[in-house]
This record gives C-alpha cells, structure tokens and sequence, in this order.
C-alpha cells in the first residue's frame, strides 16, 4: 500500500473513509477530522496573519492580505521540505482548485523537485457534489481501493437520497436560501452548495453553481430577498463566524438593512468543518441545512 501525505483536510477525511488511515504519513496543519489524524506528522503553515486597520473587520483584513498575497505572486502557505523528504511518500494528495484555500500543487511540485522526490501527485478539483464523488474514486483508483470508494460513494448517494425524500414528505416548502459564504466582502456561495441547499429542501438564491464563488453586492442579497441566510465563511469556526456576524451587526450598514427589511432566519455555521470541506461529511451538511432551513 502506498504511504500517503495529504494536503487537503477533505482528502485526510476521504483517505479516512477509505480505511486508509495507517498509510496516511503526513498532514496539513488544518487536517483536524477525524481525531487520529491531528496526530499525524504536519506540513504546512499558513503566512495568513491578518491585522485589521482601523474600521476593519477580521474578514476584511484577511481578503487584503489575500489578495494582496496573491497579486504580489506570494504563496499563502509553506510546505515543510525537510520533513516531507523523511516521510518518503508513495502518493500526494493536492489540489488545484483555489491557491487561497491550501497549497497549490506548483509549490508541491517545485517543493518535491527539491527534496527529490518521486512520489506522485493526484490533484482534486470538484466543483459540483458529482465532481466531489468523483475525487473519492480518483482516491480510490490511486490507492488500489476503487472497490471501497465505489461503496462510500454509493453510501453517500444513498445517505442524501433519503434526506431529500424526508424533507419532501415533511413539508412543501422550499425557502428561499442564500448562503453566505465570506463576510466582508460578500461572497456567494458557488461549487456543490447549490445543490446541497436542493437536496436540503431549499431554493438557493443568488449562488453559483458548478462555478467558484464570487463577491455579491449587499443591494443584490436583499433584491434576492432569502427567507433564509445561513452564513459560513470559509474557513471559519463557528465561534469565528458568531464573531464576524457580531462585527457587520455593528459595523456594515448593507447587513444591517438586510437584516431590517424584513423577518429573515439567519444562521452561523462552521464553514470550515462542513460545506468548505469537499469531502464525505458534505452528507452532514446537507442534513445541517436541512434544519436550517425548515426551522420553526
């Protein structure tokens, strides 16, 4: 069996789902799920260290200091060379769907040329709750356990199949539901989460689906005029996201007459545990809308 480093928290979790956990020789510094993996060898770090100026919100300082990073052609993380060349992996598991969210594969690549490494590189790219099957079974080919990856998918399926079919024998209504994946400044919520909302029993407004997530304006989110705002900011733990929620109560007037017009249901969550994570607990955030949503 191959030795696996992954440096994706999703792709520690489908390497987990795939019984796969004692080949898993390495981490990132936010693979925290399941339990065992938080002992696992890490090795990366974030150079994300935001510092708001006066009138900033944390999100706001921590969108400068990306976009800042990125337009400069810096890397928002680090990989840890030395520690990476004494695991001597088979297999690296990467993506390449946002520089933002994890180490790109270019630093990986250019990372394991160094150390000289041969290990391969398998890069996820989901951008659909398919395209996120389909990672699992590209885990699976490249570890010889297609077999167990066609059962979880099919366990998935099963799993979400059954939430869509109690939600639609509990209820006829399908709210509407914007899910606000960044605070400041807005972003829509894009990739699996639409379909997520559907099978949850709601009518996603003003998202993206199939497509990255994109900055809205907050005039557009009260034209789509949501029954329902889940916010779950990328990467943020349901204490961070009370947080930002607290600072646009006191500092954005756009959320402020969002939330005034007129009865809405707004709900924090981890979106660094749930929707950011395209892994097999998206199931569990389907089920976590769904509760949302129809809440009463």
């Amino acid at each position: 069996m191959p030795r696996i480093v992954s440096l994706l928290p999703s792709a520690t979790e489908i390497v987990y789902a795939l019984g796969l956990g004692d080949q898993l020789v390495g981490v990132t510094h936010e693979c925290d799920y399941p339990d065992e993996a938080k002992a696992k060898p890490r090795l990366t770090k974030t150079f994300i260290t935001p510092k708001p100026r006066d009138g900033e919100t944390v999100a706001k300082a921590i969108d400068r200091e990306v976009r800042d990073s990125v337009h400069a052609a810096h890397s928002l993380y680090g990989i840890d060379s030395a520690t990476l060349a004494q695991l001597e992996p088979d297999l690296v598991i990467t993506q390449e769907l946002c520089d933002v969210c994890a180490v790109s594969s270019g630093l990986l690549r250019r990372t394991l040329a160094e150390v000289k490494s041969r290990a391969a590189i398998l890069a996820l790219e989901p951008m659909s709750l398919d395209g996120v099957f389909d990672t699992i079974r590209q885990v699976g080919d490249a570890t010889g356990t297609r077999y167990r990856a066609n059962a979880v998918v099919e366990d998935l399926r099963r799993r979400l199949n059954v939430l869509a079919q109690s939600v639609r024998n509990a209820t006829s209504a399908n709210p509407k539901t914007f899910v606000l994946e960044w605070t400041d400044p807005p972003f829509a919520a894009g990739h699996w989460t639409p379909e997520l909302v559907e099978i949850a029993g709601g009518t996603p407004v003003l998202c993206f689906p199939n497509r990255e997530s994109r900055t809205v304006a907050w005039d557009a989110i009260s034209a789509a005029d949501p029954d329902c705002i889940i916010v779950a900011p990328c990467g943020f733990s349901l204490d961070a996201t009370a947080a930002a929620i607290a600072e646009l109560d006191a500092t954005n007037a756009g959320w402020k007459r969002l939330k005034q017009s007129r009865l809405r249901r707004i709900y924090p969550m981890d979106g660094n545990q749930f929707n950011s994570r395209p892994g097999p607990r998206l199931v569990e955030t389907a089920e976590l809308f769904a509760e949302m949503i129809h809440a009463t």
